[in-house]
């Protein structure tokens, strides 16, 4: 009938006015939880890579490290078994330097402590003598190395200075990668952020990568003096 025509047009016209009203106002909240998001991505830098990707990156990076060196650990055993081992005298500076390591290791978790507690001075301190601890620590390898040159023991010698030589230099050139990482994170100033990274982030990586090679070479010292 006509009159149920009209008032079903009406109905549709008031129905229609109802949904373009509300799909305006669902509009409006997906603008503002857009704004939202901008403003959450606003507090990471941009292009910030999460923590858990570099953890993740360096504890791979260390399981092949840690290989590296127990096939090392593997040669050593099986060529000791022959009847032309030496016995190799080890440096007496190698006690020291171990000590100055496993110190570093102290010095660096006091460090982090500091700056979770937000004491920049703090942290800079710690982390610097950190640095300095690994720096003595390589000029006493160096100072080893020149101990056993001085007794006419070379790389070639035999085969237990060959392997003190292989385990020591290997050893250290990992290390000096790891001190390295420590000097760049102590010349970033607050004030010049890191790339891709937080501040917290480059200590968590740079942390578990010298924690590893100071239990490295606490490892590799008592295979070398059990081996001898």
């Amino acid at each position: 009938m006509p009159g149920s025509t009209v008032t079903e047009d009406v109905a549709l016209i008031r129905a229609g006015k109802g949904g373009a009203s509300s799909g305006g106002n669902g509009g409006g909240r997906g603008d503002g939880g857009g704004d939202g998001g901008g403003e959450r991505g606003g507090g990471r830098n941009s292009g910030e890579v999460p923590q858990r990707t570099y953890v993740t990156g360096i504890t791979v990076a260390l399981g092949g490290i840690f290989m590296f060196f127990i096939s090392l650990v593997s040669a050593f055993i099986v060529r000791k078994a022959n009847a032309d081992w030496a016995v190799l005298a080890m440096p007496r500076i190698l006690w020291l330097n171990t000590a100055i390591l496993v110190a570093s290791s102290f010095t660096l978790a006091r460090s982090r402590k500091q700056l979770r507690a937000g004491d920049d001075a703090g942290f800079r301190h710690w982390w610097n003598v950190t640095a300095i601890l690994g720096i003595l620590f390589l000029a006493g390898q160096v100072i080893a190395w020149r101990q056993l040159v001085a007794q006419g023991l070379f790389l070639a010698t035999n085969p237990s200075s060959s392997f003190f030589y292989v385990f020591t230099v290997a050893h250290a050139l990992h290390l000096l990668g790891g001190l390295l990482a420590l000097i760049w994170i102590a010349l970033r100033s607050p004030a010049r952020p890191f790339k891709r990274l937080t501040r917290a982030t480059a200590t968590e990586v740079a942390a578990m990568y010298w924690h590893f090679m100071d239990g490295l070479w606490v490892f590799l010292f008592v295979v070398l003096l059990l081996g001898r």
